[in-house]
C-alpha cells in the first residue's frame, strides 16, 4: 500500500562501515534495545529499495567536541554520493571551543540543519552554551532537529524547550519521536500548537497503543508530523504497517509521509 506514496524517512542515523557496529551498539545499550539494521549507507539504501523509501534525512551524533568536523564531513560527502536520495543534517557540540567556525563550516558543507541529543551529549537544551547554536541556527535558516524526552533524564523534556520555542521563533525546531520520548502525552499536552514546532513519529509505535498514536496526531495535526523512523533502531516495513494501520485519510497520509519533510527541508 505505502509504495503508492512518495515516502521520506525524516529521521536516520549513519556512520562509516568500520565503525558502524560499534555505534550502533551504544546506541543499543543506551535505550536497552536491539537495532533491526546495520546503521551503513548500503544497508540504509538496500532497505529503502526494499520498502519503497524514497528519501532520506540523514544524520550523526558528536559526544565530544572533536568529532564534530569529521561527522559532519561524513554526512556531506554521502549525500554527494546519493543527491537524490539523501538530504544530511549536521552535528554540533556545546563544548566546541569554535562554535560559530563548526556552524559556519557546517553551512559549507551544504546541511540543511542541525541535529542535537541532549541525552546522549549530555546537556540540557536550555544550557546557556547552547543560545548561540540557536541564535546562528535562526540567522542562516538552518533547521533544529531535536531528540526530546526521556522519563530517565531531564535534559530534553519540555520544560526545557518551551522556552527555546518561544525565544527563537523565526527557528524551526523538529521534535523527534512525537516531541516526547516515554512522556508522549506530556508532550503532546505542553508543546501541540506552536508555530514554528514540529514533530517526528520516530521511535515511538513499538511503544504506544494504536489508539495513543491517533490522539497524538489530533493533537499535533498531520500538518506538523514528519515520519520517521530512527534507522537503524526499526525496521521500515514494520514502522510503515503501523502507521497504515491507523486509519488516516489520504490527505494526511501524504502530509505526515513526505509534504511537511518537502516544506521543512525546501525539498523539491
Amino acid at each position: 500500500m505505502y509504495k503508492d506514496f512518495y515516502v521520506i524517512d525524516a529521521h536516520c542515523h549513519i556512520y562509516p562501515e568500520k565503525i558502524a557496529s560499534k555505534a550502533v551498539a551504544g546506541t543499543d545499550n543506551f535505550y536497552g534495545v536491539t537495532s533491526a539494521n546495520k546503521g551503513t549507507i548500503s544497508d540504509l539504501l538496500e532497505r529503502g529499495d526494499k520498502t519503497g523509501v524514497d528519501h532520506f534525512i540523514v544524520q550523526s551524533v558528536a559526544t565530544t567536541p572533536k568529532q564534530v568536523n569529521s561527522i559532519n564531513e561524513f554526512i556531506s560527502n554521502s549525500v554527494a554520493l546519493y543527491p537524490d536520495r539523501f538530504t544530511g543534517l549536521g552535528t554540533l557540540h556545546p563544548e566546541s571551543e569554535d562554535i560559530n567556525g563548526d556552524i559556519e563550516r557546517l553551512v559549507e558543507l551544504g546541511l540543511k540543519g542541525v541535529k542535537l541529543h541532549p541525552d546522549i551529549q549530555a546537556f540540557k537544551l536550555d544550557d546557556y552554551r547552547c543560545l548561540k547554536i540557536y541564535e546562528e541556527c535562526e540567522k542562516r535558516g538552518l533547521i533544529m532537529l531535536l531528540h526530546t524526552g526521556d522519563s530517565r533524564y531531564d535534559y530534553s523534556n519540555p520544560n526545557r524547550l518551551l522556552p527555546l520555542l518561544k525565544t527563537y521563533t523565526n527557528l524551526t525546531f523538529i521534535g523527534a519521536h512525537f516531541g516526547g520520548y516515554s512522556i508522549w502525552d506530556e508532550a503532546a499536552e505542553k508543546l501541540c500548537g506552536i508555530d514554528n514546532f514540529y514533530v517526528d513519529c520516530s521511535s515511538s509505535f513499538p511503544f504506544i497503543e494504536k489508539q495513543q498514536a491517533k490522539e497524538l496526531i489530533k493533537r499535533y495535526t498531520a500538518d506538523k508530523i514528519l515520519f520517521g523512523t530512527d534507522y537503524p533502531m526499526w525496521d521500515a516495513v514494520s514502522e510503515l504497517d503501523y502507521f497504515f494501520s491507523l486509519g488516516l485519510d489520504e490527505c494526511q497520509i501524504k502530509s505526515i509521509l513526505s509534504l511537511n519533510a518537502k516544506k521543512v527541508f525546501n525539498l523539491e
